[in-house]
């Protein structure tokens, strides 16, 4: 049998034992950032389970940059110990712990999914949103504060302190979330962007503030440990950020230093129209990959070991990453070594499982 999937990547310093990525997924279990022991044993499980790289949620680079006030965070110092703990257990069951940075701009400031899902107001302890431009995500809620300037460069700097505590907190992966429609990705998209400054209107434009982040994040973050990006290639909807310019943002990306792509999709406005289906956005993946030279990762609807195998064996993705099918296997890296006819080493404990 092919076994694709099992192979190891050599990214920079760091050698993947095989390709399998488990997706950064907000767990909303959190109080004022804090890591707790559902978040140990949520990523130590499935680093037990066998995934070379497990990726942390979505961790907010500032308080206002929590999509709920229930995210986890690394916008203080006091974040890190507990995160010190979790990336220790993480490496010592031979995977590598990643972390997402990221702002939810104006998607913030929301209840977590099982308390309704609904815009908080200030009062309601929520806060205020910010955006490139004052356009709401929904037309009924409150609008987000366009960022000047000074707010801009804030942002910056919050993305690099978070690093740098990253740094400290024992991650060797780092994510720079651009895609679902938070800050970075609607700074990208024409439909949320209109400013009319030097991060408004062009392409080129419109993916400066990525790039300034991506190079505050670099001047942190150390040289020989790898760099990724995630974006939605595509917002599904008519003027929107395109798979076009995803192209080309990932070509001046691989130029500036950043070593993978995850290739998403969506989430920048509600009527979006996405044709969901298995391996919907691989082909997104793949167009990156063979046109800019790239590692990429495929994303979305990836459910079953031949799947994966087979996107690493056309070589349609470098890295196949894992969101909903591995909560309901955590020890999918396991389980699908079994059923493609891999060998590979379980944890002493579980052996007499195998």
């Amino acid at each position: 049998m092919s076994q694709e999937l099992y192979t190891s990547l050599n990214i920079k310093s760091l050698t993947l034992k095989n390709r399998i990525v488990i997706s950064p997924m907000c767990q909303y279990s959190s109080d004022d950032g804090f890591a707790t022991d559902w978040h140990l044993v949520h990523l130590g499980s499935r680093a037990i389970g066998g995934a070379a790289l497990i990726i942390q949620e979505a961790s907010a680079v500032s308080p206002e940059g929590r999509i709920s006030p229930d995210d986890l965070g690394i916008w203080k110092d006091q974040h890190i110990e507990k995160l010190q703990t979790i990336t220790a257990f993480i490496t010592a069951q031979n995977a590598i712990p990643g972390i997402q940075l990221a702002h939810a701009g104006r998607k913030a400031s929301v209840t977590s999914p099982w308390k309704g899902n609904k815009k908080l107001a200030p009062d309601a302890g929520g806060w205020q949103t910010v955006a490139p431009s004052a356009i709401g995500y929904h037309d009924n809620e409150s609008t987000p504060e366009a960022l000047d300037e000074s707010g801009i460069q804030q942002v910056i700097s919050d993305f690099k302190a978070a690093a740098a505590r990253a740094v400290r907190a024992g991650y060797q992966i780092v994510e720079i979330h651009a895609a679902h429609g938070y800050l970075l990705h609607q700074f990208l998209s024409p439909l949320s962007n209109l400013r009319t400054d030097q991060y408004g209107g062009s392409f080129e434009n419109r993916i400066r503030f990525t790039l300034e982040i991506v190079e505050a994040v670099q001047s942190v973050w150390p040289a020989e440990l790898p760099l990724f990006v995630r974006i939605s290639a595509t917002d599904w909807a008519d003027g929107g950020w395109n798979i076009d310019e995803s192209v080309q943002l990932s070509k001046i990306l691989k130029e500036k230093g950043v070593d993978v792509i995850d290739v998403s999709s969506g989430g920048l406005v509600s009527h979006q129209k996405i044709p969901v289906g298995p391996g919907y956005q691989v082909p997104f993946a793949e167009r990156i990959k063979q046109e800019t030279g790239i590692l990429t990762g495929a994303v979305g609807l990836i459910t079953e070991s031949n799947q994966a195998e087979n996107i690493i064996k056309e070589q349609q993705a470098d890295l196949v990453f894992f969101a909903r099918e591995s909560l309901r296997n955590p020890n999918l890296g396991l389980t699908f070594a079994t059923e493609l006819g891999a060998d590979v080493k379980w944890p002493e404990p579980y052996e007499r499982a195998k």
